[in-house]
């Protein structure tokens, strides 16, 4: 390696520029948990916003590098949860129709971008990824050759897929394919269930509560299995447990008891203290009439 980088500096500036590129790719994936610790919405937003239009630059740069591909799948994807969604919500709670349809809209191109940059990271780690995605068969046996130290590239790819369905459930090519996300997100937590405070475990229970007709069986004990794991610190899990489990199977009592729970907690968790500024903000508005009209409460 040292001998690689020696004939490098010696042979040409473009592989300097490069030999840097990737530091500096790898020191940004290393120092952005600091991002996690904030508490000011506005300025966690415009930061966020400013980050990925710098790692999308530098992944043009260094298309391969899969620090930047995981930085993008990631950051799209947290983008698009923790503020354009919360647009979208703001805008299906005010009936306001073309506000919904236009932050629908752009929550999908941010979790397509994610998307897009995850499968390209699979494709280099493992090839085969897009030509797996045939059937449920064909895509477990493809992601059981993924070892743990892949469970977090997993974990977003897999998180950005199901919220994709999310916003655009209107859209049969992406319902289609919702298999796929779920089979991400099973072998990650498979892998490691512990990974971002157990947010794999949630998103399955919360797809599993999609529905009344659903798993509602499996939903709870997807939740209640994070909530064990967080020693129920990790906001979000209380919220995502509401928002889906409480909600579908019409437990107001558990539904307000969750969300007050959620507003009642104060920093219990610095290492996760935005997703938690985050949660409170949701959980105030999901008790608001719109919310509790939308669960039948």
């Amino acid at each position: 390696m040292r001998l690689l980088a020696l004939l490098c500096l010696v042979g040409a500036t473009g592989c300097l520029d490069r030999i840097i590129l990737d530091g500096t790719l790898q020191s940004t994936r290393q120092a952005a948990k600091a991002f996690d610790t904030l508490s000011d919405l506005e300025v966690a937003k415009e930061g966020a916003g400013s980050s990925l239009v710098q790692i999308e630059g530098m992944n043009t740069l260094a298309p391969d590098n899969e620090d930047g591909l995981f930085l993008l799948t990631q950051s799209w994807t947290g983008y698009a949860s923790a503020f354009i969604e919360d647009s979208w919500e703001q805008a299906v709670d005010k009936g306001d129709d073309e506000g919904e349809a236009w932050h629908a809209g752009r929550a999908k191109n941010a979790y397509d971008r994610a998307v897009k940059f995850g499968t390209s990271l699979l494709e280099q780690q493992k090839p085969g990824f897009v030509v797996a995605q045939k059937n449920s068969e064909t895509i477990k046996a493809y992601l059981a050759g993924f070892e743990k130290r892949d469970a977090e590239a997993l974990l977003w790819l897999g998180l950005s897929w199901l919220s994709r369905g999310g916003v655009a459930g209107d859209q049969p090519e992406v319902v289609a394919d919702l298999f796929v996300g779920v089979a991400l997100l099973e072998r990650s937590v498979e892998l490691d269930e512990t990974l971002a405070y157990a947010t794999g475990l949630a998103a399955l229970g919360a797809y599993h509560a999609r529905s009344p007709d659903a798993e509602l069986a499996e939903g709870k004990k997807q939740f209640e299995r994070a909530l064990a794991l967080t020693d129920r610190k990790a906001l979000t899990v209380q919220l995502m447990y509401a928002q889906n489990f409480a909600c579908q199977a019409h437990d107001g009592a558990l539904y307000r008891a969750l969300l007050e729970e959620v507003l009642a907690a104060g920093d219990v968790l610095p290492a996760q203290r935005l997703e938690n500024v985050i949660a409170r903000r949701k959980a105030a508005r999901y008790l608001g009439t719109p919310r509790l009209k939308r669960c039948g409460f």
